[in-house]
């Protein structure tokens, strides 16, 4: 399945059905009066969302949304039918902007949510409505209501509780696979992953959801790499799972570059809580991890987790702790 994680679409709600001016015309009933019933309303666009959604591509064949009209009111006082709703699924974590693309209608944050989008215009009034003792055959009936339209933007920021970031080659696709039922793909260059993928992780019966996020290179926040169309779902991550290949020749410098770049984007990711892990040390001795370890955590205080995508005892302890961090 193609991402898509942004999508322009334009919907009209239904128009209200126009009310009746119909008279009653029976045999023997000299003064039969009017008789028309309302006209329906007109049918709602509803955004929901879905948790089994992780795309937008659905909307990208498809940009035009139509509920459907109201039925015109009836004789024998009748009111016309209401136009059916029409429902649009959105994954969860989707956000609803004005055609502006800046203005923010509304956040989809919890499965089964729902927003009325577009309401339907209202049905018009029969001819009964407009009855008096001073007018007892009124010819008077109003039209239904035009139901509302307008383009707006859909935007998909990932929602998770763990996003792994990391550079490019880093091992974050292994890791997820290695963690998860995820099954990202996984090649030995640069930009492997060019979308978001999304796993979940069970330990002891708790599950805690994880995103691959593509690689970030320097200057990705001004478009350099894939990081620009990306650093935008990292917002929605609960913890940052820094990954860091252990035999990067300077290992304070790529740490440094990937923060660097979260910084540019957006200050709030560098608040985030973040786990930082030393991935493939399945290829270096004990004493060089410890001694790789001792001098990061010296310069840069912070607590290291070591790991191995083909080592299982490490991916057991591994997801045990990282339980912690959302439970």
């Amino acid at each position: 399945m193609k991402f898509l994680d942004q999508v322009k679409i334009y919907i009209k709600a239904g128009n209200g059905g126009s009310g009746s001016p119909s008279f009653r015309r029976e045999k023997f009933i000299e003064f039969g009066g009017p008789d028309g019933g309302d006209g329906g309303k007109g049918g709602s666009i509803i955004l929901i969302s879905e948790r089994n959604l992780n795309t937008l591509i659905d909307y990208r064949y498809q940009q035009h949304f139509k509920a459907k009209r109201g039925e015109d009111g009836k004789g024998k006082n009748q009111t016309g039918r209401s136009g059916e709703d029409l429902y649009l699924k959105v994954p969860v974590g989707t956000q609803v902007f004005e055609e502006d693309n800046k203005t923010l209608i509304y956040d989809f944050k919890t499965e089964n949510d729902k927003y009325v989008a577009a309401i339907g215009g209202k049905g018009g009034f029969g001819n009964t409505r407009f009855k008096s003792s001073t007018n007892r055959a009124p010819r008077k009936f109003t039209k239904g209501k035009m139901g509302e339209d307008f383009w707006i933007y859909l935007q998909l920021k990932t929602i998770a509780d763990i996003g792994i970031i990391g550079l490019p080659n880093a091992g974050k696709s292994s890791l997820l696979a290695s963690i998860t039922s995820a099954k990202p793909k996984i090649a030995n260059y640069k930009f492997t992953t060019i979308n978001p993928n999304l796993g979940v992780a069970k330990y002891d019966d708790k599950e805690v959801t994880i995103a691959d996020i593509p690689g970030l290179i320097e200057n990705a926040h001004s478009g350099v790499g894939l990081g620009i169309k990306f650093l935008k779902h990292i917002e929605r991550c609960k913890t940052l799972l820094h990954l860091i290949d252990i035999n990067e020749i300077d290992l304070e410098k790529s740490y440094k570059q990937v923060r660097k770049e979260l910084g540019k984007y957006s200050k709030k990711l560098l608040d985030k809580e973040e786990i930082i892990v030393f991935n493939k040390v399945d290829l270096l001795e004990e004493d060089e991890i410890n001694e790789k370890k001792k001098k990061f955590t010296t310069k840069l205080k912070k607590d290291i987790l070591v790991i191995s995508t083909l080592n299982k005892k490490l991916i057991s302890k591994f997801k045990s702790k990282i339980i912690k961090y959302v439970s």
